[in-house]
């Protein structure tokens, strides 16, 4: 298995993996927009992304959103997406690609690592077993499609 730092010329092999990453959270499938919003994300330096390869077969990432904490004044990234293909998942793979995240922030002296998943989201387990915290001091809030 071999873990690397996601260019443009991965966008084609990321594209069936972001797509069903988003049919796992309830989305209609799109290729055409995956693709577009993956190549922006990458042209525009606004994600980092890591890609799973077993051979010549991509078969999960993750994608990280920087982030800055106004409180500590330090930058932190944000782990918005982790997906591994069905065929693929219990084979530590979830793992490798978080581990790829964390030593990132590790390197960069970054203030950490956040999370944000589905309360369902049986990967929970997975993030609590690398050492993540669930938080209870703070609440999310979220408004969508501000008129």
């Amino acid at each position: 298995m071999q873990i690397i730092k996601a260019e443009l010329q991965h966008v084609p092999d990321l594209i069936p993996l972001f797509d069903g990453y988003r049919i796992f959270y309830e989305q209609e499938s799109d290729y055409v927009r995956a693709k577009s919003f993956l190549t922006k994300r990458l042209k525009r330096n606004e994600s980092i992304i890591y890609i799973a390869y077993d051979e010549e077969n991509a078969v999960g990432f993750t994608q990280l959103y920087p982030l800055f904490s106004s409180v500590t004044m330090q930058p932190m990234f944000l782990l918005n997406d982790l997906y591994v293909e069905d065929n693929y998942r219990n084979q530590g793979i979830g793992n490798m690609l978080i581990d790829k995240a964390k030593q990132l922030c590790k390197t960069l002296n970054y203030k950490g690592l956040a999370i944000q998943t589905a309360q369902d989201n049986p990967a929970q387990h997975l993030y609590e077993r690398l050492g993540f915290v669930k938080d209870t001091d703070l609440h999310l809030f979220w408004i969508n499609k501000i008129d």
